[in-house]
């Protein structure tokens, strides 16, 4: 048996044998026939606006793959919202990146999605604590991905130790109910951990795992005293009933015995639905599969002209386009040889020039674009 995980290397995708194989086919065939256009090549999720926004992620792989290709790459910024029209554009020789489809929409769909959902859940709860719990999902390779999209969407923080490595940010959590379990009592386990972990650590205080919420949630906040930071409420769904009413419970206790200052974090299976329904009664949230479990958006990459003329296949359209934010928040789609609409912002902005990124990336300021192109178009606004 390989003592390898299934797992493409990095490697791979970058000399561009992670791709479908009839780019390998169609590299074949344009170097016999000694055959190569230069081509504009856009990625798109919609042609058209549809009304449904949706958060650009993965814009720093793609970057990284392309670097050091001869091609010039025009990108929206990682973080900005988008709808309909590109979000990418690619000008050079087809057979310089033709094989690096395959790759460059796979970085751009499923961070994307990941990241859209994240900032659902941020719209959610606006004035809370988030953290991304979600990494047990998906294949740990790409953990790393999934937790910088929740960073992307504003997501204050993750769970994950080697994602954390990867993107230099300290990981959070504290303890789950398997070490309550290992001690077989509640109190033995939030005291061994209080003595154990670092001062650094938050003394949250797992609460349900053998009794009622309130009644283990006041015990925590006896054991540990002025330690105990917060509780955190993780009831399975076959024992849930009305989370929210558990919730209020385990905050009127605190309060009545003098707990007040004694935080309140809830978990398990939450999305938005969910945090809207508990924002007003609990201090934070770990969202798990909602955001992790995100479908990839569906971009598609298609050549908009060939040799100065445009072209598109069937069902799409062709020629060179520019994207705009207008002052009242809408998203304008238009050829790029017309005019401009009034005030508008052009939204696609050098990220390759001549084989050379141009372009920084900072996780913090994708979260703060996305936090303000959210305000200005009005992203899933529910009461």
């Amino acid at each position: 048996m390989s003592d390898r995980f299934d797992i493409v290397s990095e490697e791979a995708i970058r000399d561009g044998t992670a791709t479908d194989a009839y780019f390998l086919r169609t590299e074949e065939t344009l170097e016999a026939a000694d055959r190569n256009p230069r081509v504009v090549v856009e990625v798109t999720r919609d042609q058209f606006p549809t009304g449904e926004f949706d958060v650009l992620a993965g814009v720093k792989d793609a970057a990284r793959l392309l670097d050091g290709l001869d091609v010039d790459v025009d990108a929206i910024e990682e973080g900005r919202l988008f709808d309909g029209g590109p979000v990418m554009r690619i000008e050079g020789p087809y057979l310089e990146f033709a094989r690096y489809e395959t790759s460059l929409l796979g970085f751009l769909s499923h961070a994307s999605g990941v990241a859209t959902r994240a900032l659902e859940a941020r719209r959610a709860a606006p004035e809370s604590s988030i953290l991304s719990f979600g990494a047990r999902h998906v294949h740990p390779a790409i953990a790393g991905m999934v937790e910088r999209s929740a960073l992307v969407g504003g997501l204050d923080g993750f769970s994950h130790v080697a994602a954390g490595e990867i993107l230099g940010k300290e990981a959070s959590g504290t303890m789950p109910h398997a070490l309550v379990m290992a001690f077989g009592d509640q109190e033995a386990a939030w005291e061994a951990f209080d003595e154990a972990v670092g001062p650094e650590v938050p003394r949250i205080a797992i609460c349900d795992t053998f009794t009622d919420e309130a009644d283990e949630s006041l015990r925590a906040a006896e054991a540990l005293g002025d330690a105990l930071d917060g509780v955190r409420i993780d009831t399975t769904g076959s024992r849930r009933g009305d989370f929210r009413h558990i919730v209020r419970e385990v905050r009127w206790e605190l309060d009545a015995r003098g707990y007040d200052d004694v935080e309140i974090f809830a978990s398990g299976g939450l999305g938005p639905t969910e945090l809207r329904e508990l924002r007003d009664v609990a201090d934070g949230f770990g969202v798990g599969g909602y955001v992790s479990n995100a479908d990839p958006l569906d971009f598609a990459l298609d050549i908009v002209e060939v040799d100065g003329q445009a072209v598109s296949k069937r069902g799409k359209l062709s020629g060179v386009k520019e994207v705009f934010r207008t002052p009242d928040g809408g998203h304008h789609i238009g050829l790029a040889d017309r005019a401009d609409p009034e005030d508008g912002e052009r939204l696609l902005k050098p990220l390759v020039r001549d084989g050379e990124v141009v372009r920084e990336f900072d996780v913090d300021e994708a979260a703060e674009r996305a936090r303000e192109d959210a305000d200005a178009v009005g992203f899933r606004e529910e009461s």
